[in-house]
């Protein structure tokens, strides 16, 4: 099965050495932050595309760091055309490692259900396939009762046309994607896929938590 991201993928892996120096030369905007280890937390997200994903949660105050990876699947350190074959079993994921001194894991929930629909079924848009799946991997059972209370409450309010669809499942294992996956959105935007598909959803993302963001996206 062909996706639209795979072509910029295909352009992406036949860059120049070149080109590829000088994607590392680019400044990174992702805030690393110093917090007490103490303070910290981990969330895991699958919402389609691990770019859209994690461009959005990387303005959140509050977010240490946001890793592109897989989780959920039967594969060992797949890789992402392992995973865009549809047979690994793994959705595209994100771990997003937060201060919760400054978010809620009802913060990183109401920002995870605001990144996509969760009424779709194994797709996000044109991106088609199990790997684009909505899902949870909960980390401990506190998680796991804060998710399910959320999902039937937005099931009960009806506050979508359609019913949340989104899997909620015990966290096993994440693989890291490889290193030109880290960062995309920022490397990248002013590639296609980023200006058409990426952009309009920060800049939703941006209106809905203006006063939850980093300094450098409040604007």
């Amino acid at each position: 099965m062909k996706f639209i991201k795979n072509i910029f993928v295909a352009a992406l892996c036949g860059a120049s050495l070149i080109s590829c120096a000088q994607q590392k030369q680019k400044k990174q905007t992702m805030t690393q932050e110093k917090v007490n280890p103490a303070n910290l937390d981990t969330a895991t997200f699958g919402a389609g595309c691990f770019w859209c994903v994690e461009a959005q949660f990387q303005m959140l105050d509050g977010v240490v760091k946001v890793e592109s990876g897989f989780s959920g699947g039967h594969v060992k350190n797949p890789s992402y055309r392992e995973v865009c074959d549809g047979t690994t079993g793994h959705a595209e994921v994100c771990q997003v490692t937060y201060d919760k001194t400054k978010l809620s894991y009802d913060d990183m929930l109401r920002a995870f259900w605001q990144s996509h629909d969760p009424t779709q079924l194994n797709r996000q848009g044109n991106d088609v396939g199990t790997q684009y799946r909505s899902v949870i991997f909960y980390h401990n059972a506190e998680q796991q009762k804060i998710a399910e209370a959320y999902k039937k409450k937005l099931n009960d309010e009806k506050v979508y046309d359609n019913p949340v669809v989104t899997e909620i499942s015990p966290y096993t294992v994440f693989y890291k994607a490889e290193d030109y996956h880290q960062e995309y959105y920022n490397q990248h935007g002013d590639q296609p896929y980023c200006s058409y598909v990426i952009q309009p959803k920060v800049e939703k993302f941006r209106k809905v938590f203006g006063n939850k963001l980093k300094k450098e996206y409040a604007h």
